[in-house]
């Protein structure tokens, strides 16, 4: 992956009977699981314009309960073999376990995404040096059932890039080579809507600090009820498309997203704008 000539789009394939915002899961309770609609849902992706799959058999939304390694492994293993057979972008798993992410690489993953940013499970940074997967690390406090009651900050930036240094200070000493690293400042992970959107407004200034790749993950999650009311998770994509303008133009390295085939669309064109206010209009001076 080329990271920084143009935002990258990381489309997100849930593997789990409960998350938030999927209409229509690939993995219903007391039903076997639909890799071949999972995989349909990867191509289409792909085919919209999707740089990576991101595949995720555990539900991180506030409130969700954890699963077995085993659960895990039984959700999300079929499908990455599968993807990686059917698709020619980079396949990453969506994990906090060592386990699940050594077996998920072995299976064909290149990336693996925490998102705890090795707070729950430390021993994952050895997984990445060992299979020198490149390794996502997002800012989140406490667990998915209370991370709301974490969400105290008396300076937000400055206490995120202080504990995203922690995340970058353990992979290093695990070997993970911090080339291969990605930073993720959590949206709606232990922060209310008013702490999200502090981050869209100022996270680039996150970024140089970390001098780190930096992804941005705002897809239909519920910080944007403070601005558009009280509506689903699917149809949140208007409020979504906004923030991701927000992100390209603040320089974000990769988008992560659900509506892929809309949201490309605005990514792109968001980055054309990126492109133009850094050389100035035609027939400035430059």
């Amino acid at each position: 992956m080329r990271l920084g000539e143009r935002p990258l789009v990381i489309g997100v394939l849930n593997v789990t009977p409960d998350s938030f915002a999927e209409k229509m899961p690939v993995l219903v309770p007391g039903q076997p699981l639909d890799v071949a609609g999972a995989v349909g849902r990867a191509m289409a992706m792909e085919a919209a314009g999707a740089d990576l799959i991101d595949v995720g058999g555990e539900s991180t939304r506030p409130g969700a309960q954890p699963v077995t390694v085993d659960e895990e492994l039984a959700r999300v293993l079929p499908v990455i073999e599968a993807v990686c057979r059917a698709v020619r972008v980079p396949v990453s798993v969506d994990t906090y376990k060592p386990e699940v992410a050594r077996r998920a690489v072995a299976a064909g993953a290149a990336l693996i995404n925490d998102i705890s940013g090795l707070l729950y499970e430390p021993a994952l940074a050895a997984v990445a040096a060992e299979t020198g997967a490149a390794l996502i690390l997002m800012h989140t406090r406490g667990r998915s059932t209370a991370m709301y009651d974490e969400a105290v900050y008396a300076d937000l930036l400055g206490e995120l890039g202080d504990e995203l240094e922690r995340s970058l200070a353990v992979a290093a000493a695990a070997g993970v080579d911090r080339d291969r690293v990605i930073i993720d400042p959590g949206i709606g992970f232990a922060k209310r809507a008013e702490h999200s959107y502090g981050v869209l407004a100022d996270f680039p200034a996150l970024a140089a600090r970390l001098d780190r790749p930096l992804m941005i993950g705002p897809s239909r999650k519920s910080f944007m009820r403070a601005a558009t009311g009280d509506r689903p998770a699917e149809e949140r994509d208007w409020g979504t498309a906004a923030a991701v303008t927000a992100a390209v133009l603040g320089g974000a390295h990769l988008i992560r997203l659900h509506a892929v085939p809309e949201l490309v669309q605005v990514v792109n064109v968001a980055e054309e704008i990126r492109r133009a206010g850094l050389t100035g209009p035609p027939g400035a001076p430059r």
